[in-house]
């Protein structure tokens, strides 16, 4: 299977935002360009953020949407087409309420769970075929504390574990984007 070219950061823009579990998507790819010292720059064709990074000795692009999250589709079509890239050469990281905080998940293909960014998406590419990176935030148990709960701000310890499972994800990204993600997928889901 080919690799990884484009690693798009789901969220939403603007400092009241920043830190909040929907913004899990952009903490992973924040985090990810931080550690390999490469800075982000506005891009107004793509409607977003974006910088290189060399992974595994492959060039990949990440990529922060500009638009709330129920629009990222814009940018990450935008992206794909720019850069010529399949979107089963994507990876697309956002919050998954499904899974508990602390646990990341890598998946291709399937439904969009209710994640906006993801449906946006699938609507816009017209299918679900591309890999995604779910970080756990937990359900708050009922429905309708979802949003509060979603545009919320995890406490210290929740926070810790977020950040836990960004670093195991990282730690298995360079065998993804060298293209065998059963081995990242293995390595990624088996408890330490």
């Amino acid at each position: 299977m080919a690799g990884l070219r484009l690693i798009v950061g789901l969220g939403n823009p603007g400092a009241e935002h920043a830190r909040t579990r929907h913004n899990a998507g952009f903490r992973f790819v924040d985090t990810l360009a931080d550690r390999l010292g490469e800075r982000w720059g506005l891009e107004s064709k793509l409607f977003g953020e974006t910088t290189k990074v060399v992974i595994a000795g492959q060039p990949v692009w990440l990529l922060k949407p500009a638009t709330y999250m129920n629009l990222s589709g814009k940018s990450v079509m935008a992206a794909l087409r720019y850069w010529k890239i399949a979107p089963e050469e994507a990876l697309l990281a956002h919050d998954e309420l499904d899974l508990a905080t602390g646990t990341a998940r890598l998946k291709f293909d399937g439904g969009h769970g209710g994640q906006n960014g993801l449906r946006d998406t699938m609507q816009l590419l017209g299918h679900g075929k591309f890999h995604r990176l779910r970080i756990g935030i937990g359900h708050p148990g009922h429905k309708d504390k979802v949003t509060p709960w979603v545009l919320g701000k995890p406490g210290k310890d929740d926070e810790i574990l977020i950040g836990r499972a960004i670093d195991d994800a990282i730690d298995v990204l360079p065998i993804a984007v060298a293209g065998d993600f059963n081995e990242a997928m293995k390595r990624l889901h088996t408890p330490k």
